[in-house]
């Protein structure tokens, strides 16, 4: 599962951590949690029978990633190399290696550039990072990454595509970046592969009436190697209760870790 939390705090009075242990869960991912180590420790460093792994940002009450898994990993890695995004909080890596196989959950948030062009910027220096990032570990390992991108890639991944044609999340070289991801790079958007249907959002802006009238985009993915998205079985977007301005998305997954 992954989930944009938009403040771990502000989804748990929402309901999220009894959603989560009715969900029954192997592994979750969650972005944007607005916190520190203080705290989680002791409220949220174990959700429903599943121990955290966090990447807090230097920052109070901004960006850091969580990942939850049942199953200890056998290393885990908090950041992905880079100075200045290693600072915002936006990756973590748990690794469940073995003799025959390297394989990663990855919990990544990716930077937003809605507001304003030194962000946009900023976004870009990320992709350009991430992409040579992801690779490498594709030649090195399977895995899964779970996460808020940031990015609609295709016409059918927002409701108003026309008229957000220039605006960030769905710019040209942003959507460029995605189809090289898929295309050259290897990678596997697992949710479309299982979900051809139009209509599929998980992020609805909190002006006007958005999520009532579903005028949505789907930002939030889980991103795989090719030999683990052909194990996944089954999707779903949870619509019924709300506990940030994302929705999570669950892929379930044949394989053992």
């Amino acid at each position: 599962m992954t989930l944009n939390l938009n403040g771990i705090r502000s989804a748990a009075t929402k309901g999220f951590v009894e959603w989560a242990e009715s969900a029954e869960a192997n592994c979750m991912g969650v972005q944007e949690i607005k916190a520190q180590a203080d705290d989680v420790a002791g409220r949220f460093d174990r959700v429903a029978g599943m121990q955290g792994h966090f990447h807090f940002a230097q920052k109070k009450g901004y960006s850091g990633v969580g990942l939850y898994t049942k199953k200890a990993p056998s290393a885990v890695v908090v950041g992905f190399g880079s100075e200045e995004f290693d600072a915002e909080g936006r990756w973590v890596e748990a690794r469940f290696d073995t003799a025959r196989r390297k394989f990663s959950l990855i919990s990544c948030y990716f930077p937003s550039g809605s507001s304003g062009e030194e962000r946009q910027a900023a976004k870009f220096r990320f992709l350009a990072r991430m992409f040579p990032h992801l690779m490498q570990l594709k030649a090195e390992r399977e895995f899964i990454l779970v996460g808020d991108v940031n990015i609609a890639h295709h016409e059918i991944d927002l409701r108003n595509w026309r008229s957000n044609q220039k605006n960030s999340g769905f710019l040209p070289e942003e959507r460029a970046w995605m189809t090289r991801l898929l295309g050259e790079g290897g990678l596997v958007d697992v949710f479309r592969a299982l979900n051809p249907r139009p209509e599929q959002y998980t992020w609805w802006s909190n002006r006007g009436q958005a999520w009532a009238k579903n005028v949505g985009w789907r930002l939030d993915y889980h991103l795989a190697t090719p030999g683990v998205a052909a194990k996944a079985r089954s999707e779903s977007i949870h619509l019924a209760q709300r506990f940030s301005d994302h929705a999570p998305v669950t892929i379930d997954y044949d394989l053992s870790i």
